[in-house]
């Protein structure tokens, strides 16, 4: 009986002596810091493609170092930057989170509602949008300049590290876009975005109710003005590039002054699209480093045991891309000046928080389409599809006239969707469910459209379970879609922004724009290339695992147990 108790006593005092060795690993193990970087438009062969010419500090160090997942994917339909940002925050569908399109039409109010827009909450400065310069026709449509988180409908990784980490962690987001920032930041945080009227980095009183001393001073540090009268160059020789004879392509957009060839001049710093030339650029990621780096001192970021959240969104790969498109030279002399600005960015975090203690986060919004005219020089069949003729195709003529309809039946195309003419229906006691099935019918017979699906349809169920009808579905939330969801064909899209001709335009549930990298690199996370198809869902839940905290309340997604120490 004494041997069976003290066999027992060393039993027990062996196993305290084998976990505490393990228990202080754990405790080294937690991160200081969350540094979520997300790229837009970053397309999930781009890092591969353009390896070989980037740096030992950036983009490779995440994918020498990190657990990388080749084959991830936003399993949504339509691929834009605030659907994909907050579904990387929220882990969850925009049919839960609410996020559907960059703009959708309110019905309550009959307006269009920009994604992030909140009368409540106007901003701090005058920085709001400038009707005349801005190039993004969705935030010219925002009915106000307020902004604020209110219309995520669930939590964030960084609400929830807000709610789950003791001691009061701090948590930001910073981007060009305020869509960027907002979305990351949470409802918890605070989000700083860059505004192209004031050539400034902004807020609104949703976050704060003056600019701390550190933001004030480097809006007037002269930084922004210091790219005046310089050029965008291409930062190695020409023949170090896969598109180094390719510059000046006719399938390309001529932006006023910018050009399609380099060097693209930013022109003088009172120009009329100056700071517009600058996000075409890689100088807006590398003011947006700038200040985020300038804030991870300012803040005190990372510099105690309480895990803190950074999330910077990097804008100017989306930006080119829709000019220049994916596979050009501008893009590809993008993503070199890029991954040395993000080298750069991890070196300070190295420096004041060390990589050893940061969770640091890779990925993207959506990824990316082929120029069709690059496409059509290689034998592919492409084209644009123009919204603006389509009440006028013989089909929607007949259409109307069985209906007894005179005026247009459609009111406006914003994608993804398309709104009916409730002012003619109305007029004519004409069912709205009926007239959507039936446009939708007409409309997926057209040269360009693969699918059109009706919300009636989609509320009811009436529709075949495939690959795109479950994207579509994950998509709809019942008051904010619209009446009928289109689905271009591959390599079809709208190019026509307001105005402004772009070569190219993400939004499809097409493996282009859905593929975008997912890589983690942190404490005990082993260097992998995970090559199983995983989704863009399963990165918030991932990193709440990992950091032993709830997901976000809406997420869907599985824990990507690779990346788990």
């Amino acid at each position: 009986m004494k041997l069976v108790t003290r066999l027992s006593r060393l039993c027990v005092l062996g196993t305290c002596l084998a976990t505490a060795p393990l228990a202080v690993a754990a405790e080294t193990l937690k991160p200081r810091l969350v540094l979520q970087i997300t790229v837009d438009q970053l397309r999930g062969d781009l890092l591969d493609r353009n390896l070989a010419h980037f740096g030992d500090g950036g983009f490779r160090y995440l994918l020498e170092t990190g657990a990388v997942y080749t084959d991830a994917h936003h399993r949504h339909a339509n691929t834009e930057t605030i659907v994909g940002h907050v579904t990387l925050a929220t882990g969850t569908d925009p049919a839960v989170h609410g996020m559907v399109a960059n703009l959708w039409f309110d019905r309550k109010t009959g307006r269009p509602y920009y994604n992030v827009q909140d009368g409540d909450y106007p901003l701090l400065s005058r920085g709001g949008v400038d009707q005349s310069t801005e190039i993004d026709p969705t935030q010219r449509a925002a009915t106000t300049d307020g902004r604020s988180p209110n219309a995520i409908l669930t939590t964030t990784i960084s609400d929830e590290i807000s709610l789950g980490i003791g001691g009061g962690p701090k948590v930001f987001g910073v981007s060009v876009k305020d869509r960027g920032a907002i979305s990351m930041a949470g409802h918890s945080g605070k989000a700083y975005w860059f505004s192209k009227s004031e050539g400034r980095f902004i807020t609104s009183s949703y976050y704060m109710d003056s600019y701390p001393e550190w933001v004030t001073d480097w809006n007037d540090s002269g930084l922004v003005q210091s790219y005046a009268d310089t050029s965008w160059d291409l930062s190695d020789a020409p023949e170090s590039y896969r598109f180094g004879d390719a510059d000046d392509m006719e399938w390309e957009t001529d932006f006023p002054g910018y050009g399609r060839a380099f060097p693209h001049p930013f022109g003088p710093a009172d120009g009329r699209y100056y700071t517009t030339l600058l996000t075409l650029s890689p100088a807006g990621d590398e003011l947006t480093a700038d200040f985020a780096r300038t804030l991870i001192d300012a803040e005190g970021i990372g510099t105690d045991e309480v895990t803190d959240y950074l999330s910077v969104s990097f804008s100017s790969t989306d930006y080119v891309g829709h000019i220049f498109g994916p596979s050009s030279l501008e893009t590809e002399d993008n993503l070199r000046r890029l991954d040395r600005t993000i080298a750069g960015l991890l070196a300070f975090v190295d420096e004041r928080v060390g990589l050893d203690r940061t969770l640091v986060v890779l990925s993207a919004d959506h990824g990316a389409p082929e120029v069709p005219g690059y496409l059509e020089s290689l034998g592919i069949k492409a084209s644009y599809f123009n919204f603006d003729d389509v009440d006028r195709q013989p089909a929607i003529e007949s259409l109307k006239a069985e209906f007894g309809v005179a005026e247009e039946l459609v009111e406006s195309f914003s994608q993804p969707y398309l709104y009916l003419n409730e002012t003619v229906l109305e007029a004519n006691d004409l069912d709205k469910a009926t007239v959507a099935g039936a446009l939708a019918a007409e409309l997926q017979k057209m040269p360009g459209i693969a699918y059109a699906i009706s919300s009636e349809d989609l509320r009811s169920g009436q529709v075949a379970k495939t690959a795109v009808s479950e994207a579509v579905l994950a998509n709809f939330h019942l008051e904010r879609s619209g009446d009928i969801y289109v689905v271009f064909e591959p390599h079809w899209f709208v190019g026509e922004f307001d105005g402004l001709h772009v070569a190219s335009a993400h939004g499809s549930p097409w493996s282009y724009d859905t593929h975008v990298p997912i890589v983690l690199a942190g404490p005990g996370i082993e260097a992998a290339r995970i090559s199983r198809r995983v989704e863009t869902v399963d990165l918030a839940p991932t990193i709440a695992a990992y950091l032993k905290i709830k997901p976000p309340s809406g997420a869907r997604g599985r824990v990507l147990t690779e990346a788990l120490p």
